[in-house]
């Protein structure tokens, strides 16, 4: 599926001088709200170079207007569009260079049930976004960060999810787009091993976004999304290959992926599931 939104040109606001010293420079996906919002105010207090995009232009303007300071160029696009990507990424690369770090953030969530037809459509769409729309994210990245030479960290980070380790009912789609996901990094983990790139996998608990605010269940551990921004962060810089936020929840996760079928089956056959519809 591609995107009605026209390939993008970055829009920058007021430029500034860089600090001095080399730049570092970040790509986020889904930034205008939530958890990638949440990365951006974070490195642009750090002095990085950002490139943000998603589908909402208005949001994204407004969040280069609240970030001043900081060097930032806007692309509204949707994901799945590999082409407005690659527009993306060269009209970035051009600007700035190529970035140290790209975050592919965007993700949506949405109930669905197999047997209803009309779900498929939510299906296919939650899928094509969480997992082709990583893909399409670091393609267009990864000959320019190859070549960097400034002896700065490079890495790529997907966002992935505790959803992804275990399935929960009435979250088919979801379920199935974040294990997809874990499995597709950790192929890229290997695959760019030798170029120095590290692909970095996070699978975050509960974060108080826009997208966990609807979900009608207690959500244990949740962070604010700049907490959890903050943590990873941290992973990020440290090129750990695979980490769950917070950190309670990777024990939970873990302790279900133990359970017999019969055990996991018996607590979580009758959860509370996210309402259905078609995702945002």
């Amino acid at each position: 599926m591609t995107s009605p939104l026209p390939v993008p040109v970055g829009k920058q606001n007021a430029p500034r001088q860089s600090p001095p010293g080399l730049p570092r420079r970040v790509f986020i996906t889904g930034a205008s709200s939530g958890l990638g919002q949440a990365f951006a105010r974070h490195y642009a207090a750090a002095g990085w170079q950002l490139g943000l995009a998603a589908r909402r232009a208005d949001r994204l303007d407004e969040l280069a207007r609240e970030l001043g300071g900081a060097l930032a160029a806007t692309y509204p696009l949707d994901v799945t569009d590999s082409a407005a990507l690659a527009s993306a990424a060269a009209d970035f690369c051009a600007r700035f260079g190529a970035p140290h770090v790209v975050i592919a953030n965007a993700g949506i969530s949405v109930g669905t049930l197999t047997e209803e037809s009309e779900d498929l459509v939510a299906f296919r769409r939650v899928l094509e976004v969480n997992v082709f729309g990583m893909a399409a994210t670091f393609a267009p990245f990864l000959p320019a960060m190859k070549a960097l030479r400034d002896g700065l960290p490079r890495r790529v980070v997907g966002i992935a999810s505790v959803a992804g380790i275990r399935g929960l009912p009435g979250a088919e789609a979801y379920c199935a787009s974040k294990a997809a996901a874990i499995a597709y990094l950790e192929s890229l983990r290997l695959e760019l091993a030798p170029s120095g790139i590290r692909a970095v996998t996070i699978c975050p608990g509960y974060v108080d976004t826009p997208m966990t605010a609807v979900n009608p269940y207690p959500m244990p551990f949740l962070l604010p999304a700049a907490e959890a921004a903050r943590r990873m962060a941290r992973a990020i810089d440290a090129g750990t290959g695979y980490t769950v936020v917070p950190w309670q929840m990777g024990v939970v996760a873990k302790l279900l992926r133990l359970l017999p079928n019969a055990v996991y089956d018996r607590l979580f056959g009758r959860a509370k599931r996210k309402p259905r519809g078609l995702p945002l």
